[in-house]
C-alpha cells in the first residue's frame, strides 16, 4: 500500500481546517499489521466502516454534523458518528463527496447530514469499493477530541479511504478515526 504524502493524508480534513485557520494535528503514519487491537479489527479491511462499527458495537449508528462545506459538486463535511440510544461517539470523521458521481436522492440525503454515508450508499444499492491508502495514529486536536469527548493523553487509530465506483473513480475521500 502506497502511503499518501504527509501533507495528503489527513485530507479532506485540511480542506476543512484551513478556510477555519486550524492546523492538522500531527500524526504518524503506521503500517496495519502494527495498529494494536480492537483498532485493527476496525480499521484494517476492504469493508465500509458504518456496517463494521455497528456489527462490532451490536448497535445503529447515527450522524452527528459538525461542520459542512460545498463547492460545486464537492460536498465536505465533518461528523461523529454515534450509537443510538446512548450517543456514545464510535468515530470522527471527515469526508469529500463528489456529487455527481453520486444519483438522486442519495445525493441530497448526504446533503441533509442525517445518516452515515456508508448507510446510505448500503441502502441505495450504489456499488462502490472501500479502498485504505493508509493507517496512522494521532492524538487529534481539541475539535477531533471534543467530538469524540474524550482527554487528550490518548493515542487515537485512523485510516484514510476512498470509496470508489466500480471504474474506480472516487465517489468520496474519507478520513476515519476511532476513539480510545
Amino acid at each position: 500500500m502506497e502511503s499518501p504524502a504527509p501533507s495528503d493524508l489527513l485530507q479532506p480534513l485540511g480542506n476543512l481546517y484551513r478556510p477555519a485557520g486550524l492546523s492538522l494535528p500531527a500524526t504518524e503514519v503506521l503500517d496495519g499489521a502494527s495498529i494494536p487491537e480492537p483498532y485493527r479489527t476496525l480499521l484494517v479491511h476492504t469493508r465500509d466502516m458504518t456496517r463494521t462499527l455497528e456489527s462490532h458495537h451490536s448497535g445503529t449508528i447515527h450522524l452527528r454534523l459538525l461542520s459542512t462545506s460545498l463547492e460545486g459538486n464537492r460536498y465536505r463535511r465533518t461528523v461523529a458518528l454515534q450509537l443510538d440510544g446512548n450517543g456514545r461517539p464510535v468515530e470522527f470523521g471527515a469526508t469529500e463527496a463528489f456529487l455527481d458521481r453520486i444519483p438522486e436522492p442519495w445525493r441530497g440525503q448526504i446533503v441533509e447530514g442525517r445518516r452515515p454515508l456508508g448507510g446510505i450508499l448500503n441502502a441505495s444499492g450504489i456499488p462502490y469499493q472501500s479502498r485504505p491508502s493508509a493507517y496512522f495514529r494521532t492524538r487529534g486536536d481539541a475539535f477531533i477530541r471534543s467530538a469524540l469527548g474524550i482527554g487528550d493523553e490518548a493515542w487515537l487509530f485512523g485510516r484514510r479511504n476512498t470509496l470508489s465506483d466500480p471504474e474506480g473513480r472516487p465517489l468520496a475521500e474519507i478520513v476515519e478515526i476511532l476513539p480510545p
